[in-house]
């Protein structure tokens, strides 16, 4: 009688074994400090949001998380040096939006695949890019906007933040779904002197993240026409989300914690689920959307899908343009 029952409860009592061991596990971690390697510059608006979620992390961890600035080569430099870390725990990787989509074209021997060199942990936030234009356009609305340029096509200029970035790639994808022409104009001194520009009206359209724009829309310095996010935002309730003009328009920069592949799937679970509660502080989230980021945590599968959609969804913008088309 004994023996009969011992057979049917082996597996479960293994299960519940391994399942308890990967608890006790999570609950060591981390047993000593992290290092979060960073692609963006110190000061940047993703380094910013990164200081913040580092802080938070460390109070809830009672390890010190020290953030790693590495910009350089388009990302290129943190991508290689976190993908090469010990996949122990101790390095974790926060990379932007556009390491994933504008690299993994210029640079496709770059490690960034997800999966393969790198455990997808959560997603962070998100940076809607906002469509603005000169006030003294005259133009109040998108679709203004669109009617305009069909009028006078390659007239209206656009500036960006750099060629092949998402400001860039959001002025395109705008082009293509709408059949008008624009003229991009880039900038590598980044927004700043885009803005310079705009007040002196030598370019018309700024399109960029809410961080460098928040503060001229708000003085009238500049009009915003849409948010390149799937709604409305809470915090400008009247601006329209461009895909109510254009239908399925979306286009925001992100931020994504991964970790070096090979990274026990105990500790990636842990990091998710505490970026997951620290996300949903609305302290931490107040924060976020004051440099124009809105949290956005997920699930380990759910950041791996979210990527490997935004590389489909741009992918072919980005061959389309190294080709000149």
């Amino acid at each position: 009688m004994t023996k009969s029952w011992t057979k049917p409860l082996l597996p479960c009592i293994l299960v519940a074994l391994a399942v308890t061991g990967d608890r006790a596990k999570a609950q060591l971690y981390p047993s000593s400090p992290v290092k979060v390697i960073s692609d963006s510059a110190p000061g940047s608006a993703p380094d910013v949001i990164l200081r913040i979620v580092a802080d938070r992390l460390s109070q809830a961890w009672g390890q010190q998380v020290v953030v790693v600035n590495q910009p350089g080569a388009g990302g290129s430099l943190a991508a290689r040096t976190a993908a090469g870390s010990t996949p122990d725990g101790t390095t974790l990787f926060m990379a932007v939006s556009s390491a994933f989509v504008t690299m993994k074209g210029a640079a496709p021997n770059i490690p960034i695949e997800v999966p393969g060199d790198f455990a997808p942990i959560s997603l962070i936030g998100e940076q809607p890019m906002f469509i603005t234009i000169a006030p003294q356009t005259g133009i109040k609305t998108l679709p203004a906007l669109i009617e305009a340029a069909k009028q006078k096509p390659g007239e209206i200029s656009y500036a960006v933040s750099g060629r092949g970035r998402q400001s860039h790639l959001t002025g395109e994808m705008l082009q293509r779904r709408t059949g008008i022409k624009l003229l991009m104009i880039p900038y590598s001194g980044g927004p700043a002197q885009a803005m310079s520009d705009l007040m002196g009206a030598r370019v018309q359209m700024l399109i960029e993240g809410g961080t460098a724009l928040i503060g001229a829309m708000q003085s009238g310095k500049l009009q915003a026409l849409a948010v390149g996010s799937e709604t409305r935002l809470a915090e400008f309730p009247e601006l329209p989300a461009a895909a109510e003009t254009v239908p399925n328009f979306r286009s925001a920069g992100w931020l994504a914690m991964l970790a070096p592949s090979g990274t026990p799937e105990h500790i990636v679970r842990k990091v998710s689920e505490d970026l997951k509660t620290i996300l949903s502080n609305p302290e931490v989230r107040s924060k976020l959307a004051a440099v124009g980021s809105y949290a956005r945590p997920m699930s380990p599968q759910d950041t791996t899908n979210f990527i490997q959609t935004e590389q489909r969804t741009w992918g072919p913008l980005l061959e389309d343009l190294a080709r000149g088309q």
